[in-house]
């Protein structure tokens, strides 16, 4: 299956590797797209045997699945270059660019012809780079087969989760944003772990390991979060007293006005 990725930023690189490093899709069946020669040298080294061009409309051609992976203020002219050549009746395309929605992605590509190509827009995040993102997709015009086609390219880079287009803002807050806080969190743990003695690459690595642990215990049991806690929360424990400690300090709220405060 031919897969056309334009634009070979760091989002495009990262899912052409991506795909390629699964094992489930061969390089030569990935060509990568951009303006520049040092891009495209940059994801020969990173990808080798991933195709590359600077012709956006050769590259979609025969595709199964075409990939728009430019900047926002970018997508319009870049379906203005492309949107005779795609195929409505067997190709999909799949916009990762933020912000701009499948009313926008359907009236541009339908401008000068009455049939639109199914559609999708995904939102990853940047653990895509390491085939972890959390990514949603949103779905307009495509029949079973071809969504489960779109949403197996991003199962392969992490988590992939179907979702209608109003939840995508909320997801990307979550997900895309939430990598950010989460990672704030790490920068606090770690300062409280060297002020306690730990040296601060070692508390690194134990902060991120207990984070990925508690991760796949929500994601392997399935329980609650507060039904984790109450397993390492004994009574009169160490445990609970850091966590009241926190909530004294506002914890929760913080964590809930941050995210409400992206809207």
């Amino acid at each position: 299956m031919k897969i056309a990725i334009l634009g070979a930023g760091n989002m495009g690189c990262a899912i052409a590797c991506g795909l390629v490093g699964s094992g489930r899709y061969r390089a030569e069946e990935i060509v990568c797209t951009a303006r520049t020669a040092p891009t495209l040298e940059r994801l020969r080294t990173l990808c080798p045997g991933v195709r590359t061009a600077t012709d956006n409309a050769d590259a979609v051609r025969g595709a199964a699945v075409v990939m728009l992976a430019v900047k926002p203020w970018l997508v319009e002219p870049l379906i203005r270059e492309i949107r005779r050549e795609i195929d409505p009746d067997r190709q999909s395309v799949v916009s990762v660019a933020a912000g701009v929605s499948l009313a926008q992605l359907s009236e541009w590509l339908t401008a000068d012809r009455a049939a639109q190509p199914a559609l999708f827009r995904a939102i990853p995040n940047t653990a895509i780079a390491v085939r972890q993102s959390m990514t949603f997709v949103s779905v307009r015009g495509a029949d079973t087969a071809r969504t489960e086609r779109v949403m197996e390219l991003f199962r392969e880079l992490g988590e992939a989760m179907l979702v209608e287009e109003p939840m995508l803002e909320t997801g990307m807050i979550l997900a895309s944003c939430g990598i950010a806080f989460a990672l704030r969190y790490v920068r606090a743990a770690v300062e409280g772990g060297v002020e306690l003695g730990c040296p601060p690459q070692q508390a690194t690595r134990i902060v991120a390991a207990t984070l990925r642990g508690a991760a796949e215990l929500l994601l392997q049991r399935g329980d609650h979060p507060e039904a984790e806690i109450d397993r390492v929360t004994t009574p009169g424990g160490i445990t609970v007293r850091g966590l009241n400690e926190m909530e004294r300090a506002g914890f929760s709220s913080a964590v809930i006005r941050g995210l409400k405060a992206c809207k």
